[in-house]
């Protein structure tokens, strides 16, 4: 009887084990698959997330891309009006620079009805039409040029009142619609850069009638950093002997998470970077190429730089890096009291003295 007992025990001991081991082998396979299923949703999560975030840089990528690039996406949002009206607001308003203003438009008007231009129009390799305006000195016999580049969603008409000084030195002027503005087509604007391409074909219609040209290039903030970019080109033609730049950027990069801080209050979190792969992506160009600092390293074309102290919306201090950045002979003009653009109109006397003493050295 013991001995049945004890084999009784044993038999039921090492069922009981068995039961155990057989639980704990399913539990064990449950949390497995259980833990597995957790990390299955995460991944889910995060690749959702990681669509989410792409997909939310695409959107305000395209859109920054469309609202400050593209003039059709642009009227339709009144951008053209609001940075009209942006840029009135941000200007300064002393009496002096309001009546030199008055003064120069009268003067303008008067020159331009004694002087019409002619209309030049040309096709550059992408197939847009680009046009400009050109005044032909009447003896054709001073061979000078003068280029005269406009800024951001400007026109050829705004360089007219350093036209008429120009016209008064002596000098034959072209002033182009630079591309998707003014009467030139266009797909973006190029913000200075594909602008540098389009140019040199304009510096080619003038050499084709006149050889010996000796050409000076004269922009304003985005013509500015156009004729600088220009000024580091392999193709740029010898004739080109002077680059007066005007409150010009350094780069369009740096001038995009400005202007995005200004116009958005938003904080560049990848946006500069996401609005670049899109304009890549939609056939534009690299804004990471279109840089005037790192042309004016390589220039060796003698340049006037200008700034007004109190530019709000290109910082002087970009004007002061393109100074020491430039690795040809230079000069800074930095005018203490003017607003974007506005040198001219707070003190014409020095700034036509300046820039003529400078152009006739060259």
């Amino acid at each position: 009887m013991p001995i049945i007992c004890r084999y009784l025990f044993k038999s039921m001991y090492r069922a009981k084990r068995l039961l155990s081991l057989k639980r704990t082998s399913v539990y064990n396979n449950d949390m497995i698959k259980l833990s597995a299923a957790k990390r299955a949703i995460w991944r889910r999560i995060i690749v959702i997330l990681v669509i989410l975030i792409l997909l939310f840089y695409a959107v305000i990528g395209n859109l920054i891309v469309s609202a400050a690039l593209v003039p059709s996406f642009m009227r339709r949002l009144d951008a053209f009006e609001k940075i009209t009206e942006e840029s009135y607001s941000q200007m300064i308003y002393t009496d002096d620079i309001t009546e030199n203003t008055r003064l120069a438009s009268a003067e303008t008007k008067t020159w331009l009805a004694e002087n019409p231009p002619n209309t030049e129009t040309l096709v550059n390799e992408e197939g847009f039409r680009l046009v400009a305006a050109i005044f032909r000195q009447p003896d054709r016999q001073e061979h000078r040029w003068a280029v005269l580049l406009h800024g951001y969603t400007g026109w050829k008409e705004e360089m007219y009142h350093y036209a008429v000084h120009y016209w008064n030195h002596g000098y034959n002027i072209l002033c182009p619609d630079m591309r998707c503005q003014g009467a030139s087509e266009g797909d973006f604007i190029g913000m200075g850069y594909t602008d540098s391409y389009d140019n040199l074909l304009w510096l080619g219609v003038i050499l084709k009638h006149d050889p010996d040209a000796r050409i000076v290039l004269h922009g304003e903030s985005m013509g500015a950093s156009c004729a600088l970019m220009m000024s580091g080109m392999e193709e740029l033609p010898e004739n080109v002997v002077c680059v007066v730049a005007d409150c010009g950027y350094t780069d369009v990069r740096s001038i995009f998470r400005k202007q995005l801080k200004d116009w958005t209050s938003l904080p560049d979190i990848g946006i500069t970077t996401a609005s670049r792969l899109c304009l890549l992506a939609r056939g534009g160009y690299d804004i990471n190429r279109a840089s005037a600092l790192e042309a004016i390293g390589r220039s060796s074309v003698p340049t006037l730089i200008i700034h007004g102290m109190e530019d709000r919306f290109v910082p002087p201090v970009m004007s002061s890096r393109i100074y020491e950045a430039c690795a040809s002979e230079k000069e800074l003009l930095q005018v203490p009291g003017a607003g974007h653009a506005q040198s001219s109109y707070k003190d014409p006397e020095k700034y036509y003295r300046t820039v003529f003493a400078f152009i006739e050295s060259h």
